[in-house]
């Protein structure tokens, strides 16, 4: 919780996360259309008054996507996350942990959509960067073992998803 959350004027002063509040209460609730729709006025307000570039604007560009998934609409998805990607990278940098994380969010659109040779791709490309990065032991680490197993299973290569599960496993407890 930031200091912002505590302070109900925050909400006056920024109404983007009031829209953004009730957009991720809406996707809570499984109304991902209307969540959508309030993703996608958030992202406008954010372009306006911030820019394409801020990482309010950059998280807003993210949920938006994420909504797009929801809702089976998972090759408007990737394209979102690609961009949020691209743009993480050029403001944040390769390795900023929302950056990663956006990697994360590509390989998942790209095995929600059966290219799981792509995914399997990114996410062993997100793994080497999160252990270098956070560490094995971090929640983002574990996240990404978990998906590299999960592209590799759904291949068919079950003996090569096994390392990375067990890892997983073993790191968390």
């Amino acid at each position: 919780m930031s200091p912002s959350d505590l302070d109900p004027a925050e909400h006056i002063r920024n109404p983007e996360r009031q829209v953004e509040a009730t957009a991720q209460a809406l996707s809570g609730q499984g109304k991902y259309t209307e969540a959508e729709k309030m993703h996608r006025e958030t992202l406008a307000l954010r372009e306006k008054v911030l820019g394409k570039e801020h990482p309010s604007t950059l998280t807003s560009m993210n949920n938006l996507a994420r909504a797009l998934s929801d809702q089976g609409k998972y090759a408007e998805a990737e394209k979102m996350h690609r961009e949020t990607l691209a743009l993480r990278e050029k403001v944040l940098g390769k390795e900023h942990p929302s950056t990663l994380a956006s990697m994360n969010e590509v390989g998942v659109a790209l095995s929600y959509q059966g290219k799981y040779a792509e995914a399997e791709k990114m996410h062993r490309e997100v793994l080497a960067l999160v252990e270098r990065v956070l560490r094995k032991e971090h929640s983002s680490t574990l996240t990404s073992m978990n998906n590299l197993a999960r592209a590799l299973r759904d291949q068919g290569k079950y003996t090569e998803a096994i390392s990375p599960i067990q890892q997983y496993f073993r790191l968390r407890k």
